[in-house]
């Protein structure tokens, strides 16, 4: 790699040359922000606002009931799913959207612990998101299963042949740090395990394999990277093999394999569909279905230079400008690195809240984590410069250390 200009006029020469520059334009940025949080709450796509209009007012106030045919509400759970699975190696039938990502974990993780029923062990890493945890404990209660936290730097020592299920975040929200799902997947199949990624962190900033890798099941968020807006639905894979066999914990009507015949019995549908439970959340979905426009004709490995571009440049100002007060926990080495830096420094929450208030949105985790996230669809390299440039201003004027920013708030 050739030096970095590190100038902001040097960032603004990386802009001109980045091939995906014009998809900035499909987003509503707040004019003054530079925007680091998309690996928290993606950035507005234009095109979501008059779609969901035209929905509300037109296929709800004016098709009314009828939209669900007329409009075919109906497949969007299909439709929408197909549109993901192409950011995400999957075969377009093979992805469900609908429910939160808790939800779809659990579903996942019951249904791929019956699959090995004479295995006994839950396998997961102990600096995962919360939520992840929680839910693999609570599947552990409810099944008789042993609950394995394995070692973050090695999950593959945790695995042997009483293993049900190693459960892996494909991208560490604190660290940033990326897993190798292709040796991951493979070390758990050669002890006879099945594997659910979750990809919330991932999909929609880096390109993921999920056939090539031969994954079992995945499960991911489509407010972050994807952009669908605030607790937009989330999406299970469930590779084709396993489908017929996948028996989920809640069965419900739209899973159905003819829900509107309204049996009795529940009998799974076909296919990926048996994951459904209840009735698509249409509003959300059509919004979700707007916002992922924005991935047309984008080539994912270009995604992933942009985004690697970022955090390089990132990294590189970090190292030229500050150095010593903050540590960079993300891995340096481009093959282990998601699309985020972040930052220990023992009064990071004070500095996030001064950025903000400066104009640079990035996020705090407990316990001293600055994040910052590099969509790459809508973050350039002069924001990357403009955001140091604050950081340098934060810490020279010791903004971070106001009182104000002694007690932290909900969110950041």
């Amino acid at each position: 790699m050739s030096p970095l200009d590190l100038t902001r006029a040097g960032a603004a020469s990386l802009d001109e040359a980045n091939p995906l520059r014009g998809c900035r334009d499909l987003f509503d940025l707040p004019e003054g922000v530079v925007y680091l949080d998309g690996n928290s709450l993606g950035a507005l796509p234009r095109a979501v606002a008059p779609h969901l209009a035209r929905v509300v007012g037109a296929e709800w106030g004016g098709g009314l009931i009828s939209s669900w045919n007329d409009a075919d509400w109906i497949n969007l759970p299909a439709r929408v799913g197909a549109r993901i699975a192409a950011l995400i190696g999957a075969p377009a039938d093979d992805v469900h959207v609908g429910d939160s990502t808790t939800v779809l974990l659990f579903k996942t993780m019951v249904a791929a612990s019956r699959m090995r029923p004479d295995r006994r062990v839950v396998v997961v890493e102990p600096t995962t998101f919360p939520t992840d945890g929680y839910v693999a404990a609570g599947v552990a209660e409810l099944l008789g299963l042993e609950l394995r936290w394995c070692d973050p730097a090695d999950p593959a020592a945790s695995l042997d042949d009483d293993v049900a299920l190693l459960a892996l975040t494909h991208v560490d929200f604190r660290s940033g740090a990326l897993f190798d799902m292709a040796t991951l997947t493979a070390a758990a199949h050669d002890v006879g395990a099945l594997v659910q990624w979750d990809l919330c962190h991932s999909a929609g900033a880096i390109p993921v394999d999920l056939v090539g890798v031969d994954a079992d099941f995945a499960v991911g968020c489509t407010y972050k990277y994807l952009s669908g807006g605030p607790g937009s639905p989330a999406y299970a894979y469930v590779a084709a093999r396993h489908q017929d066999r996948f028996r989920q914990p809640i069965t419900g009507w739209m899973g159905h394999a003819h829900p509107f015949e309204m049996e009795r019995d529940h009998v799974p549908a076909d296919g990926v569909r048996r994951v459904a439970s209840g009735t698509p959340p249409v509003l959300a979905l059509s919004a979700l279905e707007a916002a992922l426009g924005v991935f047309d004709g984008v080539d994912l490995g270009t995604l992933r230079e942009v985004s690697l571009s970022l955090t390089d440049y990132f990294i590189a100002l970090l190292d030229d400008r500050l150095g010593d007060p903050f540590e960079v926990i993300t891995p340096r080495e481009r093959e282990r690195r998601g699309s985020q830096v972040s930052l220990r420094h023992p009064d990071a929450y004070g500095v996030v809240q001064a950025l903000i208030a400066r104009g640079v949105v990035g996020d705090f985790r407990t316990p001293d984590v600055a994040r910052f996230g590099f969509a790459p669809l809508y973050v350039s390299h002069v924001d990357v410069w403009d955001a140091v440039e604050a950081l340098v201003a934060v810490l020279a004027s010791f903004e971070h250390l106001h009182p104000a920013y002694a007690v932290r708030n909900l969110v950041t």
